[in-house]
C-alpha cells in the first residue's frame, strides 16, 4: 500500500510539473502577432504608451522564457496581447474620429 501510494504521489507530482514546465510558445507568438497588428494599425502614433506597454511586457516575457521561468513568461506574453488590443482597439478609434 505504502508503496502503491509513494508512486501515485509521484506521479501527480510529475504531471503538475510538466504542466509549469512547457514553454509559453502559442502565448508568444499571440502576443507577437497581436503588436505587429497594433504597429500596422499606427499604434505607434494613436496609442504610443499602450504600445510601448506591450513590447515591454513582450521583452519582460522574452527574458523570462530565456531564464525558463515560464510560468512568468506565459503572464507577461498575455499581458502583452492584452496591451497590444487596447492599442489596436484606441488607435482605430483615433483614426474613426479623425474622419
Amino acid at each position: 500500500m505504502t508503496v502503491f501510494l509513494r508512486s501515485a504521489l509521484l506521479t501527480m507530482l510529475f504531471v503538475l510539473a510538466s504542466c509549469q514546465t512547457a514553454p509559453p510558445v502559442q502565448e508568444m507568438s499571440d502576443a507577437r502577432q497581436a503588436i505587429t497588428v497594433a504597429k500596422q494599425a499606427g499604434a505607434a502614433e494613436y496609442a504610443p504608451a499602450d504600445l510601448r506597454e506591450a513590447e515591454g511586457f513582450l521583452q519582460s516575457a522574452e527574458d523570462s522564457l530565456s531564464t525558463r521561468n515560464y510560468a512568468t513568461a506565459r503572464y507577461d506574453a498575455v499581458r502583452a496581447k492584452t496591451k497590444a488590443i487596447d492599442a489596436l482597439m484606441r488607435s482605430e478609434a483615433m483614426q474613426d474620429a479623425e474622419e
